[in-house]
């Protein structure tokens, strides 16, 4: 059981490429439009949809270069070190990886629905947000939808398995009332066990009282 506490605003998580990076092996690239010699391979770093990138080490030949610019890339000869790292320009990416990279399924997209104290009832800008569910279900169909549950800490571990598995259903029915094909629905419970924001126990956190709907 939960106790009141102020009711946190719908979220809706960015959309990312794992580990905030792209890393793309490809045949013959170089930072100039002439021809390299074959054999050779690049590596090139591409940043996630917020612009973002990691870093990456690339080895070879007893040398080794680091990438964490967006673009930047590094060609490699069998038998050699790594070459000197440049930055490659938008339009050569494009046309090495471009095809590539539209062939790729669009990255899952999450929201965080936010419900009253001890309740299945969403919060009114959660609800507000449930269309938004929609739109996206419907703009990417066919889909996987993940619907999981969660509480805060207030309680005992049983009793808040039950409540968020009940949270789940309620989202689940609200999107198959809607039109959702409920067997792309995929429903699913985690209690007090992976809250959103850490507390320890017995504590009543709004943020961890949710549903996280994850369209695939």
């Amino acid at each position: 059981m939960s106790n009141r506490g102020p009711e946190p605003g719908a979220g809706r998580i960015p959309r990312r490429a794992a580990v905030g990076l792209v890393v793309v092996l490809l045949a013959a690239a170089c930072a100039s439009t002439a021809k390299p010699p074959s054999g050779r391979n690049s590596f090139i770093l591409l940043p996630d949809e917020q612009g973002k990138t990691g870093a990456i080490t690339v080895s070879g030949a007893g040398g080794e270069r680091t990438l964490s610019e967006p673009r930047q890339a590094v060609t490699v000869a069998p038998g050699a070190p790594p070459g000197e790292p440049f930055i490659m320009p938008e339009d050569e990416v494009r046309a090495l990886v471009g095809p590539a990279l539209a062939a790729l399924p669009p990255p899952p997209i999450q929201f965080i629905l936010y419900f009253l104290h001890d309740s299945t009832e969403l919060t009114k800008a959660s609800r507000k947000e449930v269309k938004e569910i929609l739109r996206t279900i419907r703009e990417r169909y066919p889909v996987d939808v993940s619907v999981t549950g969660h509480s805060d800490t207030v309680g005992d571990k049983r009793y808040n398995y039950q409540l968020s598995l009940r949270r789940a259903r309620a989202v689940a029915s609200m999107l198959a009332e809607a039109g959702v094909d409920p067997s792309t629905l995929d429903i699913a419970s985690h209690g007090k066990e992976n809250p959103l924001v850490p507390t320890g126990d017995q504590v009543s956190e709004p943020r961890n009282r949710r549903v996280e709907v994850t369209v695939r």
